[in-house]
Protein backbone atom coordinates (compact mmCIF):
# COMPACT_ATOMS: atom_id res chain seq x y z
CA UNK A 1 0.00 0.00 0.00
CA UNK A 2 1.11 3.13 -0.71
CA UNK A 3 1.79 5.75 2.27
CA UNK A 4 1.52 8.75 0.12
CA UNK A 5 -1.26 11.27 1.52
CA UNK A 6 -3.78 11.66 -1.32
CA UNK A 7 -5.83 14.65 -0.13
CA UNK A 8 -2.84 16.57 -0.21
CA UNK A 9 -3.39 16.37 -4.37
CA UNK A 10 -6.19 19.08 -4.51
CA UNK A 11 -7.20 20.59 -7.62
CA UNK A 12 -9.31 22.46 -5.97
CA UNK A 13 -6.38 25.44 -4.02
CA UNK A 14 -6.31 26.26 -8.09
CA UNK A 15 -8.13 28.53 -9.26
CA UNK A 16 -9.37 28.83 -13.65
CA UNK A 17 -7.20 31.64 -15.60
CA UNK A 18 -9.39 34.20 -16.42
CA UNK A 19 -9.31 35.07 -20.41
CA UNK A 20 -9.30 38.47 -22.17
CA UNK A 21 -12.57 39.59 -23.19
CA UNK A 22 -11.92 40.04 -27.28
CA UNK A 23 -14.18 40.19 -29.78
CA UNK A 24 -13.74 39.11 -34.01
CA UNK A 25 -10.34 37.73 -33.11
CA UNK A 26 -8.25 37.22 -36.01
CA UNK A 27 -5.34 35.20 -35.49
CA UNK A 28 -6.95 31.92 -35.91
CA UNK A 29 -7.13 32.44 -39.43
CA UNK A 30 -3.83 33.84 -39.87
CA UNK A 31 -0.62 31.36 -41.37
CA UNK A 32 2.69 32.39 -40.48
CA UNK A 33 4.81 33.32 -43.81
CA UNK A 34 7.76 35.28 -42.59
CA UNK A 35 9.92 34.59 -40.10
CA UNK A 36 9.97 36.82 -36.92
CA UNK A 37 13.07 39.00 -35.53
CA UNK A 38 14.73 36.33 -33.41
CA UNK A 39 16.72 36.91 -30.34
CA UNK A 40 18.94 34.39 -28.56
CA UNK A 41 18.39 34.71 -24.99
CA UNK A 42 20.68 31.82 -24.20
CA UNK A 43 23.72 33.67 -22.57
CA UNK A 44 21.59 35.53 -19.99
CA UNK A 45 18.27 33.65 -19.11
CA UNK A 46 19.22 30.42 -20.19
CA UNK A 47 22.58 30.56 -18.42
CA UNK A 48 20.53 31.96 -15.40
CA UNK A 49 19.02 28.28 -15.29
CA UNK A 50 22.28 26.31 -15.11
CA UNK A 51 23.17 24.67 -11.73
CA UNK A 52 26.53 25.49 -13.34
CA UNK A 53 26.47 28.42 -14.90
CA UNK A 54 28.60 29.18 -18.16
CA UNK A 55 32.32 29.74 -17.67
CA UNK A 56 34.12 32.67 -19.87
CA UNK A 57 35.03 30.65 -22.34
CA UNK A 58 32.05 28.63 -22.59
CA UNK A 59 30.32 31.90 -22.92
CA UNK A 60 32.75 32.99 -25.64
CA UNK A 61 31.93 29.43 -27.54
CA UNK A 62 28.41 29.96 -27.32
CA UNK A 63 28.35 33.86 -28.76
CA UNK A 64 30.14 32.33 -31.86
CA UNK A 65 27.88 29.72 -31.95
CA UNK A 66 24.93 32.58 -31.93
CA UNK A 67 26.52 34.44 -34.63
CA UNK A 68 27.04 32.07 -37.37
CA UNK A 69 23.38 30.52 -36.73
CA UNK A 70 22.42 34.18 -38.13
CA UNK A 71 21.19 35.97 -34.78
CA UNK A 72 21.29 39.48 -35.06
CA UNK A 73 20.02 40.04 -31.60
CA UNK A 74 21.74 38.41 -28.54
CA UNK A 75 21.49 39.00 -24.91
CA UNK A 76 24.46 38.75 -23.36
CA UNK A 77 24.44 38.85 -19.53
CA UNK A 78 23.04 40.98 -17.00
CA UNK A 79 26.09 43.07 -16.55
CA UNK A 80 24.67 44.93 -13.49
CA UNK A 81 23.95 41.66 -11.61
CA UNK A 82 27.16 39.77 -11.89
CA UNK A 83 31.09 40.77 -12.41
CA UNK A 84 31.36 38.09 -14.53
CA UNK A 85 28.32 39.15 -17.02
CA UNK A 86 30.10 42.80 -17.04
CA UNK A 87 33.58 41.08 -17.91
CA UNK A 88 32.15 39.04 -20.42
CA UNK A 89 30.28 42.42 -21.97
CA UNK A 90 33.77 44.38 -21.95
CA UNK A 91 35.56 41.40 -23.51
CA UNK A 92 32.82 41.16 -26.85
CA UNK A 93 33.06 45.51 -27.07
CA UNK A 94 37.16 45.88 -26.28
CA UNK A 95 38.34 42.68 -28.56
CA UNK A 96 35.52 43.57 -31.24
CA UNK A 97 33.76 40.31 -31.37
CA UNK A 98 30.57 41.77 -32.44
CA UNK A 99 29.86 42.18 -36.39
CA UNK A 100 28.72 45.09 -37.25
CA UNK A 101 25.33 44.11 -38.13
CA UNK A 102 24.30 42.35 -34.47
CA UNK A 103 23.18 44.19 -31.48
CA UNK A 104 24.00 43.14 -28.38
CA UNK A 105 21.29 43.18 -25.18
CA UNK A 106 22.01 43.20 -21.57
CA UNK A 107 18.82 43.36 -19.18
CA UNK A 108 18.44 45.47 -16.02
CA UNK A 109 16.13 45.90 -13.73
CA UNK A 110 14.23 49.78 -13.54
CA UNK A 111 16.92 50.96 -10.94
CA UNK A 112 18.84 53.77 -11.20
CA UNK A 113 22.16 52.47 -9.46
CA UNK A 114 21.64 49.05 -11.94
CA UNK A 115 20.69 50.85 -15.14
CA UNK A 116 23.84 53.46 -14.76
CA UNK A 117 26.64 50.00 -14.23
CA UNK A 118 24.68 48.63 -17.54
CA UNK A 119 25.54 51.15 -19.42
CA UNK A 120 29.15 51.50 -18.13
CA UNK A 121 29.73 48.00 -19.29
CA UNK A 122 28.59 48.90 -22.95
CA UNK A 123 30.78 52.17 -23.25
CA UNK A 124 31.96 51.56 -26.93
CA UNK A 125 29.37 48.99 -28.43
CA UNK A 126 28.38 49.67 -31.90
CA UNK A 127 24.32 48.58 -31.54
CA UNK A 128 22.95 47.84 -28.18
CA UNK A 129 19.46 46.80 -26.81
CA UNK A 130 19.05 48.03 -23.28
CA UNK A 131 16.44 45.94 -21.73
CA UNK A 132 14.45 47.24 -19.07
CA UNK A 133 11.84 45.50 -16.83
CA UNK A 134 9.66 45.56 -13.76
CA UNK A 135 7.13 43.29 -12.85
CA UNK A 136 3.78 44.56 -13.14
CA UNK A 137 1.61 41.36 -12.07
CA UNK A 138 -1.40 41.41 -9.67
CA UNK A 139 0.38 38.69 -7.16
CA UNK A 140 3.47 40.24 -7.60
CA UNK A 141 2.46 44.09 -6.94
CA UNK A 142 0.11 43.10 -4.24
CA UNK A 143 2.39 40.61 -2.45
CA UNK A 144 6.02 41.24 -3.47
CA UNK A 145 6.15 45.15 -3.55
CA UNK A 146 3.02 46.12 -1.96
CA UNK A 147 2.18 49.04 -4.19
CA UNK A 148 -0.66 50.29 -5.95
CA UNK A 149 -1.12 50.29 -9.86
CA UNK A 150 0.23 53.74 -10.21
CA UNK A 151 3.11 52.88 -7.85
CA UNK A 152 4.05 50.22 -10.04
CA UNK A 153 3.83 52.12 -13.21
CA UNK A 154 5.84 54.69 -11.50
CA UNK A 155 8.95 52.07 -11.69
CA UNK A 156 9.03 51.21 -15.03
CA UNK A 157 8.16 55.54 -15.94
CA UNK A 158 11.83 56.24 -13.92
CA UNK A 159 13.41 53.72 -15.43
CA UNK A 160 12.38 54.79 -18.67
CA UNK A 161 13.19 58.11 -18.31
CA UNK A 162 16.70 57.08 -16.19
CA UNK A 163 17.26 54.66 -19.42
CA UNK A 164 16.80 57.25 -21.98
CA UNK A 165 19.31 59.73 -20.18
CA UNK A 166 22.24 57.42 -19.88
CA UNK A 167 21.71 56.62 -23.85
CA UNK A 168 22.38 60.76 -24.77
CA UNK A 169 25.83 60.58 -22.69
CA UNK A 170 26.81 57.97 -25.44
CA UNK A 171 25.56 59.40 -28.53
CA UNK A 172 28.27 56.89 -30.89
CA UNK A 173 26.08 53.64 -29.83
CA UNK A 174 23.37 53.01 -31.78
CA UNK A 175 20.72 52.67 -29.39
CA UNK A 176 17.59 50.59 -28.76
CA UNK A 177 15.51 50.56 -25.88
CA UNK A 178 13.21 47.56 -24.82
CA UNK A 179 10.53 47.13 -22.22
CA UNK A 180 9.12 44.13 -20.70
CA UNK A 181 6.25 44.42 -18.30
CA UNK A 182 7.72 41.14 -16.72
CA UNK A 183 4.69 38.46 -16.24
CA UNK A 184 2.59 40.02 -18.56
CA UNK A 185 0.20 36.97 -17.72
CA UNK A 186 -0.84 37.59 -14.47
CA UNK A 187 -1.10 41.10 -15.60
CA UNK A 188 -4.85 42.77 -15.94
CA UNK A 189 -4.56 43.36 -20.22
CA UNK A 190 -5.62 47.02 -19.60
CA UNK A 191 -3.19 47.69 -17.09
CA UNK A 192 -0.34 46.02 -19.10
CA UNK A 193 -1.35 48.70 -21.71
CA UNK A 194 -1.35 51.43 -19.27
CA UNK A 195 1.87 50.99 -18.38
CA UNK A 196 3.81 50.26 -21.78
CA UNK A 197 1.83 53.21 -23.18
CA UNK A 198 3.44 55.30 -20.36
CA UNK A 199 6.73 53.95 -20.79
CA UNK A 200 6.57 54.75 -24.56
CA UNK A 201 5.20 58.22 -23.58
CA UNK A 202 9.29 58.57 -22.01
CA UNK A 203 11.30 57.48 -24.99
CA UNK A 204 9.10 58.82 -27.77
CA UNK A 205 9.47 56.41 -30.64
CA UNK A 206 8.36 56.53 -34.06
CA UNK A 207 8.01 54.41 -37.13
CA UNK A 208 11.73 55.06 -38.07
CA UNK A 209 12.85 54.30 -34.75
CA UNK A 210 11.13 51.93 -33.21
CA UNK A 211 11.30 50.61 -29.34
CA UNK A 212 11.02 47.20 -28.39
CA UNK A 213 8.14 45.77 -26.21
CA UNK A 214 8.31 42.56 -24.52
CA UNK A 215 5.31 40.60 -23.36
CA UNK A 216 6.51 37.72 -21.52
CA UNK A 217 4.67 34.84 -20.01
CA UNK A 218 7.10 34.65 -17.31
CA UNK A 219 5.05 32.01 -16.15
CA UNK A 220 2.51 30.23 -18.58
CA UNK A 221 -0.51 29.91 -16.94
CA UNK A 222 -3.39 29.93 -19.50
CA UNK A 223 -3.55 27.47 -22.47
CA UNK A 224 -1.96 29.26 -26.03
CA UNK A 225 -5.03 30.33 -27.73
CA UNK A 226 -5.65 32.87 -24.41
CA UNK A 227 -2.10 33.87 -24.35
CA UNK A 228 -3.10 35.28 -28.20
CA UNK A 229 -6.29 36.42 -27.20
CA UNK A 230 -3.94 38.93 -25.17
CA UNK A 231 -1.19 39.60 -27.67
CA UNK A 232 -4.19 40.79 -30.28
CA UNK A 233 -6.07 42.78 -27.14
CA UNK A 234 -2.45 44.68 -26.62
CA UNK A 235 -1.52 45.11 -30.14
CA UNK A 236 -5.22 46.55 -30.96
CA UNK A 237 -5.34 48.89 -27.56
CA UNK A 238 -1.72 49.99 -27.52
CA UNK A 239 -0.81 53.95 -28.41
CA UNK A 240 1.83 53.95 -31.03
CA UNK A 241 2.00 50.99 -32.19
CA UNK A 242 3.75 51.11 -35.54
CA UNK A 243 6.44 52.88 -33.65
CA UNK A 244 7.30 49.63 -31.85
CA UNK A 245 8.21 45.84 -32.30
CA UNK A 246 6.19 43.69 -29.92
CA UNK A 247 8.48 40.95 -28.94
CA UNK A 248 7.57 37.99 -26.84
CA UNK A 249 9.06 35.55 -24.19
CA UNK A 250 7.75 32.55 -23.27
CA UNK A 251 8.01 29.47 -20.96
CA UNK A 252 7.39 26.26 -21.14
CA UNK A 253 5.36 25.20 -17.49
CA UNK A 254 2.57 23.84 -19.31
CA UNK A 255 4.42 22.37 -22.14
CA UNK A 256 3.28 24.99 -24.51
CA UNK A 257 5.98 27.44 -25.27
CA UNK A 258 6.30 27.29 -28.60
CA UNK A 259 2.83 26.89 -29.57
CA UNK A 260 2.19 29.89 -27.35
CA UNK A 261 4.72 31.75 -29.22
CA UNK A 262 3.54 30.74 -32.67
CA UNK A 263 0.09 31.74 -31.93
CA UNK A 264 1.28 34.82 -30.75
CA UNK A 265 3.19 35.81 -34.10
CA UNK A 266 -0.31 35.02 -35.78
CA UNK A 267 -1.90 37.31 -33.03
CA UNK A 268 -0.01 40.26 -34.05
CA UNK A 269 4.14 40.01 -32.46
CA UNK A 270 7.15 40.35 -34.57
CA UNK A 271 9.76 39.24 -32.63
CA UNK A 272 10.85 36.11 -30.20
CA UNK A 273 13.04 35.60 -27.91
CA UNK A 274 14.19 31.60 -26.83
CA UNK A 275 17.19 29.68 -26.55
CA UNK A 276 18.67 26.89 -28.79
CA UNK A 277 17.14 23.75 -27.90
CA UNK A 278 15.02 25.11 -25.05
CA UNK A 279 16.79 25.54 -21.66
CA UNK A 280 15.56 27.75 -19.75
CA UNK A 281 14.33 28.30 -15.65
CA UNK A 282 11.18 25.52 -14.50
CA UNK A 283 10.64 23.70 -17.59
CA UNK A 284 12.07 25.52 -19.88
CA UNK A 285 12.19 28.82 -22.32
CA UNK A 286 10.47 28.68 -25.91
CA UNK A 287 12.73 26.92 -28.11
CA UNK A 288 14.10 28.71 -31.37
CA UNK A 289 15.58 25.96 -32.97
CA UNK A 290 11.92 23.86 -33.12
CA UNK A 291 9.95 26.85 -34.09
CA UNK A 292 11.96 27.81 -36.71
CA UNK A 293 12.22 24.27 -37.89
CA UNK A 294 8.03 24.30 -37.41
CA UNK A 295 8.46 27.25 -39.53
CA UNK A 296 10.60 26.00 -42.03
CA UNK A 297 8.43 22.21 -42.54
CA UNK A 298 6.01 24.70 -43.73
CA UNK A 299 8.29 25.92 -46.72
CA UNK A 300 9.42 29.67 -44.90
CA UNK A 301 12.70 30.53 -44.71
CA UNK A 302 13.63 30.64 -40.84
CA UNK A 303 16.31 33.22 -41.47
CA UNK A 304 18.56 30.86 -38.82
CA UNK A 305 21.51 28.16 -40.14
CA UNK A 306 19.94 25.01 -38.60
CA UNK A 307 21.57 22.45 -41.04
CA UNK A 308 24.33 21.54 -39.06
CA UNK A 309 22.26 20.36 -36.00
CA UNK A 310 25.27 18.19 -34.50
CA UNK A 311 27.38 21.18 -34.34
CA UNK A 312 24.46 23.38 -32.27
CA UNK A 313 24.02 19.89 -30.02
CA UNK A 314 27.71 19.61 -29.37
CA UNK A 315 28.10 22.92 -28.14
CA UNK A 316 25.10 23.22 -26.35
CA UNK A 317 25.61 20.81 -24.63
CA UNK A 318 29.39 21.25 -23.76
CA UNK A 319 28.26 24.63 -22.48
CA UNK A 320 25.24 23.99 -20.52
CA UNK A 321 26.52 20.63 -19.50
CA UNK A 322 22.51 19.52 -20.15
CA UNK A 323 22.26 16.24 -22.84
CA UNK A 324 19.74 16.66 -25.57
CA UNK A 325 16.72 14.12 -25.16
CA UNK A 326 17.36 11.89 -27.72
CA UNK A 327 13.47 12.68 -28.95
CA UNK A 328 13.72 16.13 -29.20
CA UNK A 329 11.96 17.70 -31.93
CA UNK A 330 14.50 18.10 -34.77
CA UNK A 331 17.21 17.42 -33.20
CA UNK A 332 16.89 14.43 -30.84
CA UNK A 333 18.99 11.49 -31.59
CA UNK A 334 16.08 9.31 -32.85
CA UNK A 335 13.64 11.63 -33.62
CA UNK A 336 14.41 10.41 -37.74
CA UNK A 337 14.62 6.58 -36.55
CA UNK A 338 11.81 3.92 -37.22
CA UNK A 339 11.80 0.97 -35.11
CA UNK A 340 8.33 -0.53 -36.07
CA UNK A 341 9.23 -2.46 -39.53
CA UNK A 342 5.62 -1.34 -41.33
CA UNK A 343 7.18 2.48 -40.59
CA UNK A 344 10.25 1.62 -42.61
CA UNK A 345 8.66 -0.05 -44.95
CA UNK A 346 6.48 3.24 -45.03
CA UNK A 347 9.85 5.03 -45.11
CA UNK A 348 11.46 2.62 -47.68
CA UNK A 349 9.22 3.36 -50.29
CA UNK A 350 8.21 6.81 -50.32
CA UNK A 351 12.13 7.40 -50.37
CA UNK A 352 11.92 5.29 -53.77
CA UNK A 353 9.63 7.68 -55.10
CA UNK A 354 11.06 11.18 -53.78
CA UNK A 355 13.05 12.92 -56.29
CA UNK A 356 14.59 16.64 -56.12
CA UNK A 357 11.98 17.96 -58.02
CA UNK A 358 8.48 17.20 -56.26
CA UNK A 359 7.87 18.61 -52.98
CA UNK A 360 8.82 16.44 -49.99
CA UNK A 361 6.50 13.51 -49.45
CA UNK A 362 7.83 10.94 -46.87
CA UNK A 363 5.47 8.67 -44.12
CA UNK A 364 6.38 9.56 -40.84
CA UNK A 365 9.55 12.27 -41.73
CA UNK A 366 8.37 15.72 -41.43
CA UNK A 367 11.94 17.00 -42.91
CA UNK A 368 14.41 15.36 -44.91
CA UNK A 369 16.45 14.44 -42.47
CA UNK A 370 19.62 15.58 -44.55
CA UNK A 371 18.72 19.37 -44.14
CA UNK A 372 19.94 18.92 -40.57
CA UNK A 373 22.85 16.97 -41.25
CA UNK A 374 21.74 13.20 -40.57
CA UNK A 375 21.67 10.44 -43.33
CA UNK A 376 18.72 7.71 -44.56
CA UNK A 377 20.87 5.28 -42.65
CA UNK A 378 20.15 6.84 -39.52
CA UNK A 379 15.81 6.24 -40.15
CA UNK A 380 16.30 2.74 -41.75
CA UNK A 381 19.23 1.07 -39.27
CA UNK A 382 16.88 -1.14 -37.14
CA UNK A 383 14.48 -3.25 -38.06
CA UNK A 384 13.90 -5.07 -34.03
CA UNK A 385 13.64 -3.32 -30.98
CA UNK A 386 14.27 -6.89 -29.19
CA UNK A 387 17.34 -7.58 -31.37
CA UNK A 388 18.77 -4.33 -30.10
CA UNK A 389 18.04 -4.79 -26.65
CA UNK A 390 19.32 -8.72 -26.83
CA UNK A 391 22.94 -7.63 -28.48
CA UNK A 392 23.40 -4.64 -25.58
CA UNK A 393 22.40 -7.66 -22.74
CA UNK A 394 24.79 -10.29 -23.90
CA UNK A 395 27.68 -7.72 -23.93
CA UNK A 396 26.86 -6.16 -20.32
CA UNK A 397 26.33 -9.63 -18.86
CA UNK A 398 29.40 -11.17 -20.68
CA UNK A 399 31.90 -8.53 -21.06
CA UNK A 400 30.74 -5.85 -18.71
CA UNK A 401 29.66 -2.99 -21.95
CA UNK A 402 27.22 -1.53 -20.63
CA UNK A 403 26.26 0.22 -24.55
CA UNK A 404 24.96 3.29 -24.02
CA UNK A 405 21.63 3.72 -26.43
CA UNK A 406 22.93 5.51 -29.35
CA UNK A 407 25.52 3.08 -29.64
CA UNK A 408 23.38 0.19 -29.35
CA UNK A 409 21.25 1.41 -32.25
CA UNK A 410 24.52 2.29 -34.58
CA UNK A 411 25.74 -1.62 -33.83
CA UNK A 412 22.63 -3.43 -33.84
CA UNK A 413 22.75 -3.33 -37.86
CA UNK A 414 26.12 -4.93 -37.78
CA UNK A 415 24.98 -7.43 -35.83
CA UNK A 416 21.77 -8.47 -38.10
CA UNK A 417 24.06 -8.16 -41.22
CA UNK A 418 26.87 -10.76 -39.99
CA UNK A 419 23.33 -12.92 -38.68
CA UNK A 420 22.32 -12.70 -42.05
CA UNK A 421 25.01 -13.53 -44.07
CA UNK A 422 26.01 -16.60 -41.75
CA UNK A 423 22.97 -17.59 -41.08
CA UNK A 424 22.51 -18.68 -37.63
CA UNK A 425 22.73 -17.12 -33.59
CA UNK A 426 25.30 -14.98 -33.14
CA UNK A 427 27.30 -16.00 -29.90
CA UNK A 428 28.71 -13.79 -27.96
CA UNK A 429 32.58 -13.66 -28.23
CA UNK A 430 31.73 -13.01 -32.20
CA UNK A 431 29.52 -10.22 -30.80
CA UNK A 432 32.38 -8.77 -28.66
CA UNK A 433 35.02 -9.43 -32.41
CA UNK A 434 32.68 -7.27 -34.26
CA UNK A 435 32.23 -4.57 -31.51
CA UNK A 436 36.02 -4.80 -31.44
CA UNK A 437 36.62 -4.54 -34.99
CA UNK A 438 34.14 -1.66 -35.66
CA UNK A 439 34.62 0.70 -33.08
CA UNK A 440 37.82 -0.19 -31.07
CA UNK A 441 39.70 1.59 -33.74
CA UNK A 442 42.26 3.63 -31.74
CA UNK A 443 45.71 1.91 -32.89
CA UNK A 444 45.54 1.90 -36.94
CA UNK A 445 46.62 3.72 -38.68
CA UNK A 446 47.47 6.29 -34.94
CA UNK A 447 47.87 5.27 -31.96
CA UNK A 448 48.17 7.12 -28.98
CA UNK A 449 52.22 7.92 -27.49
CA UNK A 450 52.82 9.72 -24.66
CA UNK A 451 50.54 12.85 -23.97
CA UNK A 452 50.14 15.94 -21.08
CA UNK A 453 46.96 17.12 -20.00
CA UNK A 454 46.75 20.64 -17.77
CA UNK A 455 44.30 22.62 -16.76
CA UNK A 456 44.27 26.48 -15.86
CA UNK A 457 41.65 28.36 -16.93
CA UNK A 458 41.01 25.69 -20.16
CA UNK A 459 42.42 22.79 -20.50
CA UNK A 460 45.63 22.03 -22.63
CA UNK A 461 46.79 18.46 -24.23
CA UNK A 462 49.93 17.91 -25.59
CA UNK A 463 50.14 14.54 -27.42
CA UNK A 464 52.46 12.39 -29.32
CA UNK A 465 50.38 10.21 -32.25
CA UNK A 466 52.70 7.64 -33.46
CA UNK A 467 51.73 6.01 -36.88
CA UNK A 468 53.33 4.03 -40.25
CA UNK A 469 57.35 4.51 -38.26
CA UNK A 470 56.81 8.03 -37.56
CA UNK A 471 55.91 10.46 -34.29
CA UNK A 472 54.02 13.24 -34.62
CA UNK A 473 53.32 16.09 -31.81
CA UNK A 474 49.58 17.78 -31.45
CA UNK A 475 48.51 20.13 -28.89
CA UNK A 476 44.69 22.03 -28.29
CA UNK A 477 42.96 23.89 -25.90
CA UNK A 478 39.09 23.11 -24.95
CA UNK A 479 36.47 22.68 -22.08
CA UNK A 480 37.78 20.03 -21.43
CA UNK A 481 40.41 16.92 -21.97
CA UNK A 482 38.25 16.09 -24.65
CA UNK A 483 37.39 19.09 -25.98
CA UNK A 484 41.32 20.14 -26.00
CA UNK A 485 42.08 16.52 -27.74
CA UNK A 486 39.24 17.21 -30.44
CA UNK A 487 40.81 20.53 -31.09
CA UNK A 488 44.40 19.22 -31.60
CA UNK A 489 43.57 16.42 -33.77
CA UNK A 490 41.25 18.72 -35.81
CA UNK A 491 43.90 21.12 -36.49
CA UNK A 492 46.43 18.12 -37.39
CA UNK A 493 44.16 16.68 -39.79
CA UNK A 494 42.40 19.44 -41.20
CA UNK A 495 39.39 18.89 -40.28
CA UNK A 496 36.23 19.69 -37.65
CA UNK A 497 35.58 17.31 -34.65
CA UNK A 498 32.90 17.78 -32.74
CA UNK A 499 32.17 15.57 -30.05
CA UNK A 500 28.15 14.32 -30.39
CA UNK A 501 27.89 11.85 -27.47
CA UNK A 502 29.57 10.42 -24.54
CA UNK A 503 29.38 8.06 -21.68
CA UNK A 504 32.16 6.08 -19.65
CA UNK A 505 32.10 3.14 -17.11
CA UNK A 506 34.00 1.15 -14.65
CA UNK A 507 34.58 -2.02 -16.33
CA UNK A 508 32.86 -4.97 -13.53
CA UNK A 509 33.35 -7.78 -15.57
CA UNK A 510 37.03 -9.52 -16.00
CA UNK A 511 39.00 -6.96 -15.42
CA UNK A 512 40.60 -4.33 -12.30
CA UNK A 513 39.70 -0.45 -12.01
CA UNK A 514 39.74 -0.15 -15.60
CA UNK A 515 37.39 1.83 -17.59
CA UNK A 516 35.92 2.12 -20.70
CA UNK A 517 34.91 4.61 -22.79
CA UNK A 518 32.38 5.68 -25.48
CA UNK A 519 32.44 8.70 -27.83
CA UNK A 520 30.43 9.47 -31.28
CA UNK A 521 31.77 12.31 -33.18
CA UNK A 522 30.56 14.47 -36.57
CA UNK A 523 33.69 14.83 -38.46
CA UNK A 524 33.23 16.74 -41.30
CA UNK A 525 29.70 16.24 -42.13
CA UNK A 526 29.88 12.45 -41.22
CA UNK A 527 29.40 10.60 -37.57
CA UNK A 528 31.50 7.78 -36.29
CA UNK A 529 32.01 5.63 -32.93
CA UNK A 530 34.73 5.03 -30.99
CA UNK A 531 35.47 3.35 -27.94
CA UNK A 532 38.34 2.53 -25.77
CA UNK A 533 39.77 0.76 -22.56
CA UNK A 534 42.57 2.11 -20.29
CA UNK A 535 43.41 2.03 -16.25
CA UNK A 536 42.63 5.74 -16.65
CA UNK A 537 39.59 7.63 -17.74
CA UNK A 538 41.13 10.22 -19.50
CA UNK A 539 43.33 7.68 -21.56
CA UNK A 540 40.21 5.79 -22.43
CA UNK A 541 38.37 9.07 -23.57
CA UNK A 542 41.05 10.29 -25.61
CA UNK A 543 41.74 6.75 -26.90
CA UNK A 544 37.86 6.43 -28.10
CA UNK A 545 38.34 9.91 -30.28
CA UNK A 546 41.46 8.84 -31.61
CA UNK A 547 39.50 5.79 -33.04
CA UNK A 548 36.74 8.16 -34.54
CA UNK A 549 39.39 10.00 -36.00
CA UNK A 550 41.11 6.56 -37.46
CA UNK A 551 37.66 5.53 -39.27
CA UNK A 552 37.55 9.12 -40.62
CA UNK A 553 41.17 8.57 -41.96
CA UNK A 554 40.90 4.93 -43.18
CA UNK A 555 37.34 5.88 -45.30
CA UNK A 556 39.33 8.86 -46.65
CA UNK A 557 42.31 6.62 -48.13
CA UNK A 558 39.12 4.39 -49.46
CA UNK A 559 37.55 7.03 -51.15
CA UNK A 560 40.72 8.22 -52.23
CA UNK A 561 41.45 4.49 -54.09
CA UNK A 562 37.82 3.95 -55.31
Amino acid sequence: MSSFDHTTFNHRKYKPFTPVAIENRTWPDKVITKAPIWSSVDLRDGNQALVEPMTVEQKKQFFALLVDVGFKEIEVGFPAASQLDFDFVRWLIEEDQVPDDVYIQVLTQARPELIARTYESLKGAKKAIVHVYNSTSTTQREQVFRLDKEGIKQIAVNGAKCVKEHAEKYPETEWVFQYSPESFTGTEIDYAVEVVDAVTEVWQPTPERKIIINLPATVEVSTPNRYADQIEYFCRHVKKRDCMIVSLHTHNDRGCGVAAAELGVMAGADRIEGTLLGNGERTGNMDIVTMAMNIYSQGVDPELALGDMDRIISVVQACTLLQVHPRHPYAGELVFTAFSGSHQDAIKKCLANQTDDKPWDVAYLPIDPRDVGRSYQEVIRVNSQSGKGGVAYTLEQEYGLALPRWLQVEFSPIIQQYAEQDGGVVDAESMKDLFETHFMTGTTPYKLGKYDHSKDEVDTIHAELIGAGSKINISGKGNGALSAFAEALGKHFNVRVDIIQYQEHALTVGSDSQAIAYVQTNIDGDRFNGVAIDNDIVSASIQALLATVNQKSTQSKQEAVA
